[in-house]
């Protein structure tokens, strides 16, 4: 009569990780890659929509990549979404191409971009734990409404527990490695 679902724990889980895979793919670490642009937000038609709905990307040489505008009305948008995220680029609009430019990654572009990688895996080990608050509420809930017992619920505690030190763990092992792929020059 179990009505806790350990399997969809564990996959609103596991979507934690791989977002913060796709946030970590737009942190480069040394050359251009349309990954790195896909995690913007672009301010267009009313709302916010991912730089890739309004435009192409794509990479014309190594450390220079492009945005081919749809509709030339968003252009001022996208360049400045770009501008303004946290990747220190300055990009360059000539009607609806956006030229980017990748600049070389100097030490303290480097630092910084390790506190981007902290800052996105702290919010990545924050929504596992709030999976984990929610499994553990809803035990609790069928403890107190008598549909299972108290060692039931303990049961189901010590298994999402579990759950939850896997997760943050794949988190701050996914961290150690956009560190090391970060500063290595």
């Amino acid at each position: 009569m179990s009505a806790i679902d350990l399997d969809d724990i564990k996959r609103r889980m596991e979507g934690s990780i791989s977002s913060l895979k796709t946030e970590f793919m737009g942190l480069r670490a040394g050359r251009a890659s349309t990954a790195m642009l896909e995690p913007i937000m672009v301010e267009a038609y009313g709302s916010k929509m991912p730089i890739s709905q309004v435009g192409n990307i794509s990479v014309p040489e190594p450390r220079m990549l492009t945005v081919t505008v749809w509709d030339a009305s968003v252009t001022a948008s996208v360049e400045k979404a770009i501008r303004e995220s946290d990747l220190g680029l300055n990009p360059m609009a000539e009607g609806t191409l956006i030229r980017v430019p990748i600049p070389d990654l100097s030490e303290e572009r480097r630092k910084d971009m390790v506190k981007v990688a902290g800052r996105y895996a702290e919010a990545a080990r924050v929504a596992v734990r709030n999976v984990r608050r929610d499994g553990i509420e809803a035990a609790r809930k069928l403890e107190k409404d008598s549909e299972i017992s108290e060692d039931e619920r303990h049961d189901f505690e010590t298994e999402i527990q579990k759950l939850t030190d896997d997760h943050v763990k794949q988190v701050d092992d996914a961290l150690t490695n956009k560190e090391k792929e970060i500063t290595q020059v």
